[in-house]
């Protein structure tokens, strides 16, 4: 079973009352999950809804219009028009549409995944306690706010000019990525798996290298509980070494996976290594990690359409660079490799936390 990702084929769905239980079980983990997704769901859903009573009442005014032509072409004579019973109940409707559509507006999605059973039975029977209703869908309301409040930091003013990926030095806050993903830049921000935002400023680079190491500015800051799960390998990896990624090419996390086709980079280039792993923009500074959890190195560039090659920059020009850093005494490594313990599945959803979005912003 899978959610259709047609927002408006899934909002017609869900207000016909066509979707089955686990379906909606589905969809109220997705919605919990992608703020972004709820309110566009939720504004999809509103207006489905106010199509539908729409409808009801253009049908209701083609009515009116019938019976006014029918009492045009009738005699002067005063005459009494019996409108069918059908008429009444098609205008008690428009009306209970046209009083609930500022109220449906408020609701927040998880109030109506809820009553999605039994949503339009119960409508008419809602119009008699408005205000009870009302209290509650405020309600509803004031804690959707209060946890996209809590849970998502505000974006940055200004239009992002660059992406790239990257990912936790220490826990603390030092993460790294490719050079050239911000180096353009007048300022730099991560965005999480969760949607939040923080600034970070630059430690050091190699612009050689094509390395950067950069810190979040927050202070306090933490990436998630504990130490890192992985370790940076301090030697090279063999030819033909399994290896994955995991980036940002688009908005969400993307996974890749692949292996080492030679030891060197670009023109035999001594820090790097060639891979046969698909990757696109965006993904500049994904991790590339090994099968046990080891961090081999960074990603950085792909070949001309005519070589199907990617390059990364090893783990060894990290470190490197890490020992340039004055402060670099005090910064915390892991020393511990818990994700070669776990199956793959666990070990992309461990790094998942410190695998970030990197936005980088220019006047």
């Amino acid at each position: 079973m899978s959610i259709n990702n047609n927002i408006w084929e899934l909002a017609e769905a869900f207000v016909a009352g066509s979707l089955s239980e686990g379906e909606i079980t589905e969809l109220n983990d997705r919605v919990a999950g992608d703020v972004a997704f709820a309110s566009e769901f939720n504004e999809a859903v509103n207006l489905v809804r106010s199509m539908a009573g729409s409808g009801k009442q253009k049908r209701f005014r083609s009515m009116l219009r019938d019976i006014q032509a029918q009492s045009a072409n009738a005699p002067a004579a005063p005459k009494r028009i019996v409108l069918p019973a059908h008429f009444w109940r098609t205008a008690a409707v428009a009306a209970s549409v046209a009083i609930l559509t500022s109220a449906i507006t408020i609701w927040s999605i998880n109030y109506s995944l809820k009553k999605s059973d039994s949503q339009y039975n119960t409508i008419s029977r809602e119009v008699g306690v408005i205000k009870k209703v009302q209290a509650q869908q405020q309600a509803q309301q004031n804690k959707l706010i209060e946890i996209i409040n809590t849970k998502t930091k505000p974006a940055p003013p200004s239009d992002v000019k660059y992406t790239g990926t990257g990912f936790a030095l220490t826990n603390d806050g030092y993460f790294v990525t490719a050079y050239h993903v911000i180096s353009d830049g007048d300022s730099v921000y991560i965005q999480n798996h969760d949607g939040d935002y923080y600034k970070a400023f630059l430690v050091n680079f190699d612009a050689d290298a094509d390395v950067a190491i950069l810190k979040i500015e927050k202070k306090n800051f933490h990436f998630g509980k504990g130490e890192l799960p992985y370790t940076f390998s301090g030697s090279k990896a063999g030819l033909g070494s399994g290896i994955f990624t995991l980036g940002y090419p688009k908005d969400e996390v993307v996974y890749s996976e692949g292996y080492i086709s030679a030891r060197n980079g670009f023109q035999g280039n001594g820090l790097q290594y060639t891979l046969e792993l698909p990757a696109g923009h965006g993904q500049s500074g994904s991790p590339v990690i090994d099968g046990k959890g080891n961090i081999l190195g960074l990603l950085t560039a792909v070949g001309s359409q005519n070589e199907a090659n990617t390059y990364a920059v090893s783990s060894k020009a990290v470190l490197e660079l890490l020992h340039t850093i004055p402060a670099a005494s005090s910064l915390h490594l892991p020393k511990s490799n818990k994700l070669g313990h776990m199956s793959h599945e666990q070990q992309i959803e461990k790094m998942e936390a410190y695998t970030f979005s990197v936005k980088v912003y220019k006047k």
